[in-house]
């Protein structure tokens, strides 16, 4: 399939990992792609480990099952690399995204990983933009510039109309994220 992307996000439940999933295949589909956007979770509680995926293409998706080769992985809690293989199944062109203060070349060193490593402190950027440490928003901005998936621009314009309608009576939560997005895009590090 051309021009298919496929994302695998790694967090725990309350961090966000199915809505930023979502929210970014709501974004992708009104750049004119074709979109899935899933998670993959059973009876999990606050704190466990979930995954989420997205299919990005520009031709229609015929794949309906868990994304077993990601292009491009995304972590949200870095105490995730002590107990779930994030690197399985990526290929050494690969992509990961990690939620953490530590270098690229530390995680690329702690995982064995030869492609493409990008890190961001998704935590502090929320924590001070949010005022608490919601990472999934931030993370989103890191991987637009990581990858170029999205032109950046058009991804804020139509994110911020997604966070209108879902925060329309919480100005400040729009803003908080908005700025969030924009400063790990800034802010991600690579080797």
């Amino acid at each position: 399939m051309a021009n298919l992307t496929e994302i695998r996000w790694h967090g725990r439940g309350g961090q966000g990992s199915k809505t930023a999933s979502i929210l970014l295949g709501k974004v992708a589909s009104k750049t004119g792609k074709n979109i899935q956007a899933f998670p993959e979770y059973g009876p999990e509680r606050m704190g466990a480990p979930v995954l989420a995926f997205n299919r990005i293409s520009d031709e229609k998706l015929t794949v309906h099952c868990q994304v077993y080769s990601p292009d491009i992985v995304m972590v949200l809690d870095p105490t995730l690399l002590e107990s779930v293989d994030v690197d399985e199944g990526v290929p050494a062109d690969g992509t990961i995204i990690i939620n953490t203060t530590l270098q690229p070349s530390e995680i690329k060193e702690k995982l064995g990983f030869d492609g493409k490593v990008f890190t961001v402190d998704a935590n502090g950027i929320s924590t001070e933009e949010i005022g608490a440490p919601f990472p999934n928003t931030p993370m989103l901005g890191a991987l637009i510039k990581a990858t170029g998936l999205l032109e950046f621009e058009g991804f804020k314009t139509e994110i911020k109309k997604e966070f209108e309608k879902k925060f329309a009576s919480k100005p400040e939560v729009i803003d908080g994220n908005m700025k969030s997005i924009e400063r790990a895009y800034q802010e991600v590090k690579s080797e």
